[in-house]
């Protein structure tokens, strides 16, 4: 079995407690004014204490007769007086010391939301082609949680007990030194085991944060592929998938809490020796008159008022390197940078003649051998339709990818309206242009909303109008919700002709100058894609689009027919030129006959 120290020697606990200290450091004015509000707290606790001694040794020297009974009354109602004074101020305290730390608590949270989540939309198409969504949202839970925990370590058991330790020790060493020191000796053997196993339980934990990253990745990719599974009836292989990811995410839970045993044991242990010694010696000096039974009750309490802070801190000190533990994995996205950078200066200029040109390029995707498109040179000039065809993996959807800069080209250049597009802010051009993909996914919203989605500024009447142009109207009518009807994940409760539609309606709302169609109308049966042809025709009038398509019928008036095979470009021309020559689309052509290309 592999050390769970080596296999996760590269966490840095000391980089993730100062990534924290960073979130924390725009509410410092924040944290000081809880600190004093617990100093102010803590120092009530043992003043409390310092009372009851007094009132102990007043009520003795009464027994004993050397006070009279006015005497002692009055040092009753002082100390009666005294109490309810610190008892308001408690009170007072801890409501300044919640407010504050809820304060706190929720914006570094949403910082820490805000930060990572911005962070990990902007990166690149190859980290969320390769990562899973279930990891992606258990780390950034799991990362705010532990914000919230370190912040309660700080705030709920290291200033408690750093507060105690002085002021009980302070006040025990004024009155008797030797208790003092079992008092301290106590504390840090106490303190020292707990961060010893909370050391050593922080490598468990870390390795059953992954065990769990990977069963909560694989049932957020079984639920989206719920269908496949129905489908091929194999549920019941997916639940025994799901039963060894369950059960190893279970032993290495198990193992990360059985520190627990080893950890309450000796806790048990080192408190009960510096208990014995604790009552032991100051026992003895009262036996022998030189401790008061005040005194002696002092020490006896404070002692145990220490206790909740001790098993407050150890215990926060094993959440402590567990939340540091948790945000390892969340922070480690920090590191990542995006593989698109915008240059310094990149332009946000709009395209307004749409003019697209591929000059000398070829692409290689990351860990493949074989170049997906080499020595590209086409031109698409305004508002002209060009058609991308081949055999599927010839190359067709990588040029779209690298269009919108998925990607960035190895060598050679994109241009769009005369400018490489590595000079455009990445988000702007990929703003300035308008797509149908192949495969919709829709946001588990109204169709209203997903379609309104591509230009939220729209108005009804704009949305409603781009609803009839992708024949949509007529669908939206039957439904009981009409337009505002939900339409479930990824928009499973919609047929594929239906969520294609929608991603037409979207692009038609876009109103963009470049319009890229992929297998726009794939989805769609025969009579719906004869209604929504015309519609697409006009909506390719004055735009410079691109088509890509299997069914070459589809792309008979297209301005250009570009041929693709194995990554290049091998045909170019209309369709009536094509079809008369000998070459790939004539094949093509006479294998479909008016259909889909057979592969």
């Amino acid at each position: 079995m592999v050390n769970s120290r080596e296999l996760y020697k590269d966490v840095s606990f000391k980089e993730n407690l100062k990534a924290y200290f960073e979130l924390a450091k725009p509410y410092k004015w924040l944290f000081l004014i809880v600190v004093i509000a617990a100093a102010l707290i803590e120092g009530v606790h043992v003043f409390e204490k310092f009372l009851f001694k007094i009132i102990l040794d007043k009520g003795g020297e009464f027994v004993a007769g050397t006070i009279i009974s006015e005497e002692l009354i009055t040092v009753l109602l002082v100390v009666a007086g005294v109490f309810l004074g610190m008892i308001l101020i408690k009170i007072v305290n801890h409501w300044i010391q919640l407010h504050f730390t809820n304060r706190i608590e929720s914006s570094m949270i949403f910082d820490l939301k805000r930060k990572f989540f911005n962070h990990i939309i902007g990166l690149s198409h190859t980290f969320h082609t390769n990562h899973k969504t279930g990891s992606l949202i258990s780390r950034l839970n799991r990362g705010s949680s532990a914000i919230e925990r370190l912040s309660d370590f700080f705030i709920f058991s290291v200033s408690p007990l750093a507060l105690q330790v002085i002021l009980v020790g302070g006040s025990v060493i004024f009155l008797d030194w030797l208790s003092a020191v079992v008092i301290f000796v106590t504390a840090i053997a106490f303190i020292g085991f707990g961060v010893f196993i909370a050391q050593i339980q922080k490598w468990a934990h870390i390795e059953a944060n992954d065990a769990e990253d990977r069963e909560k990745a694989n049932i957020g990719d079984i639920f989206t592929n719920i269908d496949p599974i129905k489908f091929f009836g194999k549920e019941r292989m997916i639940r025994n998938r799901y039963a060894k990811l369950a059960d190893d995410t279970r032993m290495k839970m198990k193992r990360f809490w059985n520190y627990g045993r080893v950890f309450v044991a000796g806790e048990s242990l080192i408190l009960a020796v510096g208990t014995f010694f604790v009552i032991y010696f100051p026992l003895l000096k009262f036996l022998d008159g030189a401790l008061s039974i005040g005194t002696l009750a002092f020490i006896y309490t404070v002692y145990i008022g220490l206790m909740g802070p001790l098993f407050g801190f150890v215990h926060g000190i094993r959440g402590f390197y567990i939340s540091l533990g948790d945000i390892d994995s969340l922070f480690a996205y920090a590191e990542i940078k995006n593989e698109i950078e915008d240059k310094f200066g990149a332009s946000s200029r709009k395209v307004s003649r749409g003019e697209i040109e591929f000059k000398d390029m070829s692409f290689k995707y990351p860990n493949k051998k074989i170049r997906a498109v080499k020595d590209i040179n086409l031109k698409v000039s305004q508002n002209q339709k060009v058609a991308l065809v081949g055999r599927s993996g010839c190359g067709k959807t990588t040029l779209v990818k690298l269009l919108y800069r998925l990607y960035d080209v190895d060598s050679g250049a994109i241009k769009v309206d005369g400018k490489d597009i590595r000079d455009y802010k990445q988000e702007f051009l990929r703003g300035e242009l308008s797509v149908v993909p192949q495969e919709t996914v829709l946001f588990d919203d109204s169709i209203y909303n997903n379609v309104a989605f591509s230009r939220p500024g729209a108005s009804k009447k704009e949305v409603m109008k781009a609803f009839k142009f992708a024949q949509l109207d007529k669908f939206i009518k039957q439904l009981p919700e009409k337009e505002n009807t939900v339409v479930g994940e990824r928009g499973v409760k919609l047929s594929g002709g239906e969520k294609q539609r929608v991603s037409i309606a979207r692009a038609i709302l876009a109103n963009k100058k470049v319009l890229v169609l992929d297998e726009a109308t794939s989805a769609l049966d025969s009579q719906t894609e004869h209604e929504i042809q015309s519609a697409l025709e006009k909506l390719m009038e004055g735009r410079t689009t691109i088509i890509i398509a299997h069914r070459l019928s589809t792309i008979m008036r297209a301005d250009k027919i570009v041929v693709m095979d194995k990554g290049r470009v091998v045909q170019t021309g209309k369709h009536h030129k094509l079809v008369r020559e000998d070459g790939p689309y004539k094949r093509l052509w006479n294998l479909q006959k008016g259909g889909y290309i057979k592969e």
